[in-house]
């Protein structure tokens, strides 16, 4: 008899890592951020705008806000191995969305390997979202020509991401 092997296009790949620090105002803190972050993923980090006017913060709509860098394949997975260990490879069930997404917060940068309290920098802590994906298969969702759903048995679960992650990076859940 023939043996069944896993179809390779329902493979989970890591499509994503964006790494985010809001620091909620322009200026000299929003460059230390952006530095970094720098520091951190060894990318150029994109400034975000403020998408609103809020007086009471003193925030102007299109005024820089925060920064944020996109990671992807060896990139994504050698800052995410550093991201974990910071977080001692243990991250809450709430955690996680019903689309197989994984969001963690890291209080301090210095909390990653060999990085050291710098005065001039100051303190900043960062928001991380991993957007999973399956190796094929997504395109028909954003092609302009015979757009199609993506059928329930190609989404990513919770529980699918989950395993990954314990497999991949021997991740701890906490809260299961």
């Amino acid at each position: 008899m023939m043996e069944t092997t896993e179809n390779s296009m329902r493979e989970i790949v890591i499509d994503k890592v964006v790494v985010n620090i809001g620091v909620g105002a322009a200026g000299e803190r929003l460059n230390r951020a952006a530095k970094v972050l720098e520091l951190l993923t060894h990318h150029k980090p994109a400034f975000t705008s403020a998408k609103r006017t809020v007086r009471d913060f003193n925030i102007r709509k299109g005024l820089n806000i925060g920064v944020k860098v996109t990671l992807r394949k060896d990139d994504a997975l050698s800052f995410l191995k550093e991201a974990f260990y910071a977080k001692d490879y243990k991250i809450p069930v709430y955690s996680f969305d019903k689309n197989g997404n994984a969001y963690f917060g890291i209080s301090d940068y210095t909390d990653f390997k060999g990085m050291k309290y710098d005065p001039d920098i100051g303190i900043f802590g960062m928001d991380i979202a991993i957007v999973f994906r399956r190796r094929g298969g997504y395109r028909i969702e954003k092609r302009r020509i015979k757009k199609m759903h993506i059928p329930k048995k190609m989404r990513i679960s919770k529980e699918e991401t989950i395993k990954y992650l314990q497999e991949n990076f021997n991740v701890k859940i906490i809260g299961d």
